[in-house]
């Protein structure tokens, strides 16, 4: 999709305001006076180095860590749903649970163990086959591999149908058939109008997919489009320890 076709998609998404957003642990601070927009129905990529804030923001986002400043959503019309993919996984290989159970325990209100109700078990069918997991919904969780795990999470973060998604490195894990899974994704993201926040390492994947980029480190360093985001210059400027001054 063009971006002069992405202007025709009707948004469902909401558009998000980080205005002076700032988290401070202890004497460490974590987010410094952080602004910037995430447009209704865009893919926007959130950019950084390792202990940059990025985690942390995502975390202000969904109501988890307190802050300073305002956090705004403004939907276009009643509020939606916020869908969330972690970055990993954490559980107990050992346990017997298989892709169903996991899908059931995130998704339904009853017990996993009573089985998938009814009222999800179409939703959590199609979203397994969109991620190409649908084969594998009696494995064990802790015998599936990262890049499998990673799939799982993507498939739940499908459930309810959000209208915004917040992903923490997705791609981590993925293998190239999962890479083109979650690229197939975005892409009808998009067309839906759904409001992507992505976090994301991987900067190739965010100059050809991401419509908008947030540099990170602490501060807003940048806020562009992928090609003026993602030049050497910027991007030696956000890795860097001590970041100089913002370049908006």
């Amino acid at each position: 999709m063009t971006a002069a076709e992405h202007l025709h998609v009707a948004s469902v998404g909401p558009t998000l305001e980080f205005n002076t957003v700032s988290l401070t642990l202890g004497r460490t601070t974590i987010l410094d006076a952080v602004s910037f927009q995430v447009a209704p129905g865009s893919i926007h990529a959130l950019v950084g180095p390792n202990g940059g804030g990025k985690s942390s923001l995502i975390k202000t986002l969904l109501g988890q860590t307190p802050h300073q400043g305002q956090l705004s959503l403004h939907w276009p019309s009643t509020p939606g749903t916020i869908g969330y993919v972690p970055q990993a996984l954490e559980f107990d290989r050992g346990l017997p649970m298989t892709v169903d159970d996991f899908m059931a325990a995130m998704c339904q209100r009853r017990p996993a163990f009573l089985g998938l109700s009814r009222h999800y078990a179409e939703a959590i069918g199609a979203a397994l086959e969109r991620v190409g997991m649908q084969d594998k919904r009696k494995r064990r969780m802790g015998a599936l591999s990262g890049g499998e795990r990673q799939r799982v999470l993507l498939a739940q973060g499908l459930i309810p149908a959000p209208q915004l998604l917040v992903l923490d490195e997705p791609m981590s894990a993925l293998d190239e058939a999962g890479i083109q899974v979650f690229e197939r994704l975005l892409s009808d993201w998009r067309q839906a109008g759904i409001t992507v926040l992505w976090i994301e390492h991987d900067l190739e994947a965010v100059g050809r997919l991401a419509d908008r980029v947030t540099g990170l480190n602490r501060r807003v360093l940048f806020d562009a489009t992928p090609k003026e985001a993602l030049t050497p210059d910027r991007l030696l400027t956000l890795f860097s320890t001590h970041p100089r001054s913002p370049a908006l």
